[in-house]
């Protein structure tokens, strides 16, 4: 990995109001690009804004008109845009996706693989866990829910991941976002010698829905690098210093202090996780 400067933006999205919502997208990734960022990572579903019940009326296919629009961001400001929308399906039951958006023009989704209960009559599960290539580094995206299961975490570190983009769609109801947010995150990057960075929808969506907001980035080594729990909408720039997950990740790094503890598992022990 090599020093990568990204941006995190906790942002108000009203439901239903795809345009607006592009065009303080657009805001944000300009200001990113003014202040050199390389990449942007937006919240869970920021493009329609967030609703169980009424996504599908609202859901886009990829391609579309917006992910063109996002592909065309990224294009224009030279920085690479990791977007939340309803992506359209075949089933009916569209997919929370999030779009990664390069400057060439190529883009790929992550689409959420581990449902909420209360999402799962409304939305189609993923079933991929992608990494994504830059030239300063290596990236996954997990979404919101997905980080209670660790062993995506794992997958995705395994795989070459070096960042992992957390966008969520948290409500203002669960409380203490922060607190709970430093209950497991810090273990994700750690256990993974990951950073971990996380951002989340901000405000009430004109639907009586409201969101608490937070954005977060976590090292290798579990500490906080940066944040923000300010409760307004927010651009928050972050550089990540490579060293210490460089360190961790060298092959002839043989200490205790500096094992990267995925090397030293024991899959065999594992087989029960397939079982059950």
């Amino acid at each position: 990995m090599k020093d990568t400067r990204i941006a995190l933006v906790q942002m108000n999205a009203r439901f239903a109001q795809t345009e607006n919502n592009l065009r303080k997208m657009e805001y944000f990734t300009r200001q990113a690009a003014g202040k050199q960022a390389e990449i942007i990572c937006f919240p869970e579903l920021c493009v329609q804004g967030y609703s169980r019940d009424k996504s599908a009326a609202t859901a886009q296919p990829v391609p579309g008109p917006a992910s063109e629009h996002i592909v065309d961001m990224a294009r224009r400001f030279n920085i690479v845009v990791l977007a939340g929308l309803a992506e359209a399906s075949a089933s009916g039951k569209p997919y929370i996706t999030h779009l990664v958006a390069y400057p060439d023009g190529k883009y790929y989704v992550y689409r959420k693989t581990h449902l909420g209960n209360s999402e799962k009559p409304y939305f189609s599960p993923g079933s991929e866990l992608p990494v994504f290539h830059f030239h300063k580094a290596q990236f996954g995206v997990e979404i919101c829910w997905d980080l209670h299961f660790p062993e995506v975490t794992t997958i995705l570190s395994l795989n070459g991941g070096e960042i992992i983009f957390a966008p969520h769609a948290s409500p203002s109801i669960v409380g203490d976002r922060r607190g709970i947010w430093l209950k497991y995150m810090t273990a994700r990057a750690y256990d993974n010698a990951v950073f971990l960075a996380a951002c989340n929808l901000i405000g009430e969506d004109g639907t009586g829905h409201s969101f608490c907001g937070g954005a977060l980035v976590i090292d290798p080594r579990g500490n906080i690098v940066a944040e923000a729990f300010n409760n307004r909408e927010e651009l928050l720039v972050v550089d990540l210093d490579p060293a210490v997950l460089n360190t961790i990740r060298r092959r002839e790094s043989r200490s205790m202090r500096h094992s990267f503890y995925l090397e030293c598992r024991r899959p065999e022990l594992y087989e029960k996780l397939l079982e059950k």
